[in-house]
């Protein structure tokens, strides 16, 4: 175990996705090496190795959604698709020579706070220790699989998009996908030429944001490979921070002229896309733009004008053996099902048991729901780092983004512990109260909470995601408030 005193600490990372290859890299490049990551499945990559549904892709711009410090110039598309992103983490892995590091197929079972260390048990039983405690394990991993009469009866096959099993045919077959976020709006894209027949069923339609159906070119690629401004255009340009800016102030102002602006957008994208009137009555949602998390699409509109597409927007009665009954009556006959229903996004780091100071459980102090201060730190639980944590920034940004502005906000009240002043730091319940009272008046003000379902909502309706500017969200992460925080075992 290193020295804390020469600045070294032991360090135990739960998942190695986007954020734990951050928090491992990040560690690296400060000189430090006692680390080990815990992953449950069988390779890096998080949610980019779990889903591989067709169609999959992210909806923030590639050269966005690359570390800072490790872009790639060999992107393919404006928005890359899954496999490439996989790839990207997988070539960090490989480039920080991180796999000596990993423990795959591992998954924790709880850990404890105890005389000044973090103490981590394995479902297989074994115990690490560490004084440091990093949860990365995401949001969108527990899939959902919806309270549908009869899913289990359905003869054929039958997955969440997150489970894809592509042992089984889609072309030519009779595709059922339940679900329109944008998960369903890419698979839908993807299928709707290859099913014989495809329904849509959509609970409540979704406003779709144009997006830039861009390929690069040989050309552009040499381009970002030897002009590194070239790339800082795309992830930080005035095209891309006016888009950037225009989108945070719509959401944290539901009365602004920029929502005004999107909605808009959308409104006009609706109606030169879809020739039907019937089909766009369809498709066009009753509450406002970016209330839901927007969905970003230059293929759906065309796919669902597809001869083979049908958008079901009736409410499903039940599953049968066969297919699909709605509660008209209509019967959809399927050979294949398709649940993109998302995940149960207030897990965090369940089904861990997690347990601070005195034996404090993490279930307890999150019994109204995830709470976190500034989303990064949690009271009562010294040195514990939740990277993309709850009431975090989660809407269109950049969780690469996110997650290195929190990792350098975490990193620098390590430095107490680092400099042996205490051995853990953690916040004061009272200003993570001060934050959630803040927070929860300002979420009010917000368009996710100007009057439609969605994941953001906690159980009383309250948005739980950051509610202000993402520029406030940069000034908060860039130096923590050290009287918020209490030094536990200070010397």
């Amino acid at each position: 175990m290193q020295d804390v005193a020469s600045g070294g600490l032991r360090t135990i990372i739960i998942g190695a996705g986007m954020a734990g290859l951050l928090a491992a890299i990040r560690l690296k490049q400060r000189g430090e090496s006692d680390f080990v990551i815990y992953e449950k499945g069988t390779s890096v990559g998080g949610t980019w190795r779990e889903n591989t549904y067709p169609g999959i892709a992210c909806d923030t711009p590639a050269h966005s959604y690359s570390y800072s410090f490790a872009l790639n110039p060999e992107w393919s598309a404006f928005y890359a698709p899954g496999e490439e992103i996989r790839g990207y983490f997988e070539r960090m892995t490989d480039r920080y020579d991180l796999a000596a590091h990993i423990r795959f197929n591992t998954e924790i079972a709880a850990c404890e706070w105890r005389d000044g260390q973090w103490h981590v048990t394995t479902k297989a039983g074994d115990i690490d220790q560490a004084q440091v405690l990093v949860a990365a394990t995401g949001v969108l991993h527990h899939p959902h699989i919806p309270d549908i009469a009869g899913l289990a009866d359905f003869e054929r096959p039958w997955f969440h998009s997150a489970r894809w099993d592509h042992s089984v045919p889609v072309d030519g077959k009779r595709i059922g996908v339940i679900g329109n976020g944008s998960t369903g709006v890419q698979i839908v894209s993807a299928l709707a030429r290859r099913a014989a027949r495809l329904v849509h069923f959509q609970r409540s339609p979704q406003w779709i944001m144009p997006a830039i159906d861009k390929t690069y070119t040989n050309e552009e690629k040499l381009d970002f490979r030897t002009d590194p401004a070239a790339i800082e255009n795309v992830r930080n340009g005035p095209e891309t921070q006016a888009r950037r800016n225009r989108f945070t102030s719509a959401i944290i102002d539901a009365e602004s002229t920029e929502l005004a602006e999107i909605e808009d957008i959308v409104a006009r994208n609706l109606e030169d896309s879809v020739r039907d009137p019937a089909l766009r009555e369809k498709l066009r949602p009753n509450y406002r733009a970016a209330c839901k998390r927007l969905v970003f699409s230059s293929r759906y509109y065309d796919a669902v004008q597809q001869p083979a597409v049908y958008v079901e927007t009736g409410a499903i009665e039940r599953i049968e053996p066969t297919g699909v009954r709605m509660k008209d009556g209509t019967f959809h006959e399927l050979d294949v099902l398709a649940l993109a229903t998302g995940f149960k996004v207030d897990q965090f780091v369940r089904p861990m048991t997690v347990r601070g100071v005195g034996g404090l459980d993490l279930e307890d102090l999150w019994a109204e729901g995830p709470r976190a201060h500034y989303a990064v730190t949690v009271p009562g639980f010294p040195n514990l780092c939740l990277l993309n944590g709850p009431t975090g920034p989660v809407g269109n940004f950049s969780l690469i983004d996110i997650a290195e502005k929190q990792w350098g906000y975490f990193d620098q009240l390590l430095d107490q512990v680092r400099a042996g002043r205490c051995q853990g730091i953690a916040p004061r319940i009272e200003a993570l109260e001060r934050y959630e009272v803040a927070r929860d008046e300002a979420a009010g003000r917000t368009v996710f909470a100007s009057g439609c379902t969605s994941w953001y909502l906690n159980e009383k309706g309250v948005p739980q995601v950051w509610p202000w500017s993402y520029g406030h969200f940069i000034e908060c992460m860039a130096a923590p408030r050290l009287e918020d925080f209490e030094l536990v075992g200070a010397g």
